[in-house]
């Protein structure tokens, strides 16, 4: 158990008021139960025979989501918000629709406003107009990709003039759906509404299409996303595969963590190369990454490759800076790697047929797939809860297969990333049968 963990759960104060969510107290009725504040589970499961746990401390536990029997809003004096930010991912319009038909059907709220555009939607100087969420605006939104509100990067950064809209609109209520940069926007939030002694929830919904945040075992959208992505590779594996040389060279989304493309690799049994950030290797060489094409070629006529978009990077020479959520701007790996593998074996005088596919934006404007449709739901039911209950600063996860409140300042201090002695790579290694790493030595 890592002693720097701190699950405590902020809340706005104590919950006072009757659910108008009508479940029992009681184990064995056959009616579902709310949920206490009291309830728990463990972050980590590995465990080693013979050696006693130390007694668990609560900032160590996370704290069970779902209804609560007392609630700390009075429902009709609830004005929520929903914001999208960020790029697009499966499922963001599964999470509104949820957020919303909870709020509205189980509680009774009748004030949920969508904030359009992103953060910016919450700037003065933009003069976006809001949109009213209510039920017949959402129930059918889950049938299209992309979000209603639509999104935006940036603006999460001028903090004082989102809390002064905040306070306009009288929102009391903020739901967050973003990945890293927006839950940073996020707890900025939280802060300047603690510092001007506000009473505003904010709950983020965690959306990250790498599925590389902190504490978050499933990213919604992941699963579309391979599943998408799956059938790109089985495309470029028929492209490669019908040609003199065939490869089929496949761009994934994964800027820090290669997460997709490892699963995707998996899922399709057709890659033989899998690249992404977490594995180095070289271009050149006897040990390089085209001496191993080569050979596949020799041996078997066709391959396909698999890479991250955040893998290689130090291959490519790219100025530092940052986009407008704070992410670090990449090179693009897919045509640089294209472009020197034309280039090598033009210089070899090997004959090669390539086919670059790059089907990024595709895959992200997608309709959520079922389970992550199903998974959506219960991510923007347990939100609603969360946010009825008074807690604030929380993102709303799925730990060991329970749905669980996890502060924000945990999920963005660091990223999910591949451990290359892990099982995921090894199976990895062992689908594609790429060797087990590509540098020289030396």
């Amino acid at each position: 158990m890592a002693k720097d963990h701190d699950f405590t759960v902020a809340t706005l104060g104590e919950a006072k008021i009757e659910s108008p969510v009508t479940y029992s107290r009681v184990q064995g009725d056959l009616i579902a139960n709310y949920v206490r504040d009291n309830e728990y589970i463990l972050s980590e499961i590995e465990a080693e025979p013979g050696r006693d746990p130390e007694p668990y401390e609560i900032r160590h536990l996370l704290q069970k989501a779902g209804p609560r029997e007392r609630i700390y809003f009075a429902p009709n004096h609830v004005h929520a918000a929903i914001v999208t930010c960020g790029g697009l991912c499966p499922g963001l319009n599964d999470v509104i629709r949820a957020v919303t038909r909870c709020l509205w059907y189980r509680y009774g709220v009748r004030r949920i406003t969508g904030v359009r555009f992103g953060y910016q939607g919450l700037l003065p100087e933009k003069n976006i107009p809001t949109m009213e969420l209510n039920p017949d605006v959402v129930d059918d939104i889950h049938k299209i990709g992309g979000t209603v509100l639509g999104s935006s990067r940036g603006g999460g950064k001028q903090t004082e003039d989102i809390v002064d809209t905040l306070q306009r609109l009288n929102v009391n209520m903020l739901f967050t759906i973003g990945g890293d940069g927006t839950q940073k926007g996020a707890l900025a939030i939280a802060d300047e509404v603690e510092r001007r002694g506000l009473r505003i929830s904010v709950v983020g919904v965690p959306k990250t299409i790498d599925n590389d945040l902190a504490f978050i075992q499933r990213s919604f959208g992941f699963e579309t996303a391979v599943a998408e992505a799956t059938g790109a590779v089985a495309s470029a594996h028929s492209e490669a595969h019908s040609a003199i040389n065939g490869i089929g060279l496949v761009k994934l989304m994964g800027r820090d963590s290669g997460f997709i493309a490892a699963h995707t690799a998996l899922a399709s049994h057709d890659a033989n190369f899998v690249l992404v950030p977490e594995v180095p290797f070289d271009l050149d060489g006897p040990s390089g990454f085209f001496a191993c094409l080569k050979a596949r070629l020799e041996r078997r006529n066709h391959a396909v490759i698999i890479v991250a978009e955040g893998a290689g990077q130090e291959l490519l020479d790219v100025e530092a800076r940052t986009d407008a959520s704070g992410n670090r701007k990449l090179g693009d790996i897919g045509v640089y790697l294209k472009d020197r593998i034309v280039g090598h074996f033009d210089e070899i005088g090997m004959e090669i047929n390539l086919k670059y596919i790059d089907p990024s934006y595709i895959i992200r404007s997608a309709v959520a797939a079922p389970t992550d449709s199903l998974y959506c739901s219960r991510l923007g039911n347990n939100a609603a809860h969360a946010a009825m209950a008074g807690k604030t600063r929380i993102v709303i996860s799925q730990v060991n297969n329970v749905f669980v409140h996890i502060p924000i300042s945990m999920t963005v201090r660091e990223r999910n990333r591949i451990d290359p002695e892990s099982s995921l790579w090894r199976d990895v290694i062992e689908a594609t049968h790429q060797p087990l790493i590509m540098k020289n030595g030396g």
